[in-house]
């Protein structure tokens, strides 16, 4: 099984740091002019609602990098990932239509970026390998791309 790149792991503590800060902000503001009264400060309340969303993320985004992995098996990708629920997907290689490699700016930033596999099914039938070094994005793109063209070879009638 294969891991994420570890710098995955800053952009997903970043994303719980802005979050933290946008619900402590908010709370300070709407606790700030609220006209009942609060056994605490609004600031106090505030920093400490702000904290809370803190610690919870990061905890979260940690846990959430040791949960993910894949793997390229001999007829499809598998791939393991969830927290508080597990989630474990199995692509056939013989139902990929396209495979993408995606990097939004922060991605850009830090290096990172994700590869898309999008299949053949319902609408929203793609999966998506996040935290990937731009190399390895490629590759496995690549190789993605490679064994789809002959799972569809073997699979003709």
């Amino acid at each position: 099984m294969t891991r994420l790149h570890p710098r995955i792991r800053l952009l997903w503590l970043l994303r719980a740091v802005v979050l933290a800060l946008i619900v402590g902000v908010g709370v300070g503001l709407a606790l700030r002019f609220a006209t009942i009264p609060l056994p605490v400060s609004w600031a106090v309340a505030s920093v400490g609602l702000g904290g809370i969303v803190l610690v919870v993320g990061v905890a979260s985004a940690l846990l959430r990098y040791r949960a993910w992995q894949y793997e390229i098996r001999d007829d499809s990708l598998y791939l393991e990932r969830g927290v508080l629920t597990k989630v474990k997907t199995v692509v056939p290689f013989v139902r990929i239509q396209h495979v993408d490699t995606k990097r939004s700016p922060i991605e850009r930033l830090i290096g990172l970026a994700s590869t898309i596999v999008y299949t053949a099914g319902s609408r929203g039938a793609d999966v998506s390998v996040p935290g990937l070094a731009l190399d390895s994005a490629d590759d496995l793109q690549d190789q993605l791309k490679r064994l789809a063209i002959r799972a569809e070879g073997e699979d003709a009638v």
